[in-house]
């Protein structure tokens, strides 16, 4: 798992690659929280994201808690089909506002 942080316009994007699992959580949850300490409204480019576990999507729901106590944004995009059919079948996409590209979350 990898993580890429560019700003663009007024957005900040947390671009993730690879795989969110037990083993990867932990620093994808570190990453996540550090960037929400500096920004509240963030979106979450997941074109190169190749898998996630239940640990993974703790790690979501952590992340829309926080920045929904501050007021702020959590927007994802660009979600793999499969990776879309996991938040379809876990209830997650009632919980995010999801977008199906990055030009599109920037636009709304």
């Amino acid at each position: 798992m990898k993580t890429e942080i560019k700003k663009k316009d007024n957005y900040t994007i947390l671009k993730v690659t690879g795989r969110i699992d037990t083993m990867t959580a932990g620093s994808f949850e570190t990453e996540i929280m550090k960037t929400l300490e500096k920004e509240n409204s963030i979106i979450i480019d997941c074109s190169g994201l190749e898998y996630i576990s239940s640990s993974g999507l703790r790690v979501f729901l952590l992340a829309q808690k926080k920045t929904g106590a501050t007021g702020g944004n959590l927007k994802l995009c660009n979600l793999q089909p499969f990776i879309k059919e996991v938040f379809d079948i876990s209830g997650f996409s009632t919980i995010f506002t999801i977008y199906p590209g990055l030009e599109e979350a920037m636009g709304a």
